[in-house]
């Protein structure tokens, strides 16, 4: 029993090395197709207390919507607090020394039961059909389907017979230990990157086109994830059996990121998103390369069934 141990364990080591080959080699391959040049516009800005710019439809509305129920809940405390502060003046001992004794007044009760309810359906009123634009998924000119696994995205172009999997730059796929180290450094900037985009950047990304409508089927293989792209306006769970879709339509080029936004597991925080948006010509070229470097394997996979004996 010791013996058979001892071959497991090394049997154990044999392919997890054979699997670092395997990814070191899929991550310089990664590495081979070129992009223009492109701006990093969605991301996060040091002492940034802002929305991200909105790159879609999408984004615009809900931060259009943000804005509109800040003012209204400003007005509220506003009005609130003059009305505290008229109180405590008026009705404070030394100017109201007989107080008054009655317990109701039906006017006042309905006037903060009635005007709740208006600002509640006037709110409603606006956010329920961006809600629901959100939801109404459309047909896709590109059709992507993402999959959250610990700790990294494996997304396929189904229409396309492409797949591959992005991982964090100096993540212990690409050789790092999720530490920003003179070799990491040097892989983003290999890759386009500046140094503060580390944690960000992935060694390979999802690339759509401009101005087209993208839909993205989400789900998981192991535990719930969220892929989310902030500017774009967009979130949506993957959970394990269930396959849910966003949609979006970006109007700029540019490099945009997110992050898996659901607690997954101890690598959590290294799980980054990386959206490169580019010209039609840019993609089409892109899709010519990404059509050898991650073609899909078309033969079935096969199923080994246990024997009962």
């Amino acid at each position: 029993m010791r013996a058979i141990q001892v071959l497991g364990g090394r049997a154990a080591a044999v392919v997890a090395t054979l699997a670092a080959t395997l990814s070191a080699g899929m991550v310089a391959a990664q590495d081979t197709i070129v992009l223009p040049e492109l701006p990093s516009i969605g991301k996060p800005v040091e002492r940034g207390i802002d929305f991200q710019p909105a790159a879609t439809e999408l984004a615009r509305d809900l931060q259009w919507l943000d804005g509109m129920i800040n003012v209204i809940m400003f007005a509220i405390v506003a009005l609130v607090t003059v009305l505290l502060a008229i109180i405590a003046v008026r009705y404070n001992r030394n100017s109201n020394a007989t107080p008054a004794r009655f317990t109701h007044n039906t006017p006042i009760e309905v006037a903060w039961t009635v005007v709740p309810i208006l600002i509640l359906v006037f709110i409603g009123a606006f956010s329920l059909p961006i809600l629901f634009k959100q939801q109404e998924i459309p047909a896709g000119d590109v059709v992507i389907k993402a999959t959250g696994y610990q700790w990294y995205w494996g997304y396929e172009y189904p229409d396309e017979g492409i797949a591959f999997e992005s991982y964090m730059i100096g993540s212990p796929a690409t050789g790092g230990d999720n530490r920003l180290t003179p070799e990491v450094e040097a892989q983003l900037e290999a890759a386009g990157y500046t140094r503060d985009e580390f944690l960000l950047a992935t060694d390979t990304a999802m690339v759509v086109p401009v101005g087209k409508t993208i839909v993205v089927q989400v789900t998981a293989a192991d535990v719930i994830h969220s892929w989310t792209i902030p500017a774009f306006g967009v979130k949506q769970d993957g959970i394990p059996g269930r396959l849910a879709q966003l949609w979006f339509k970006a109007e700029q080029e540019g490099v945009f990121f997110g992050q898996c936004s659901e607690l997954c597991g101890i690598d959590h925080a290294y799980m980054p998103i990386t959206v490169k948006v580019v010209s039609e010509e840019a993609y089409a070229a892109w899709l010519e390369q990404a059509r050898e470097l991650y073609a899909m394997d078309p033969a079935p996979r096969g199923v080994t069934v246990a024997s009962a004996d």
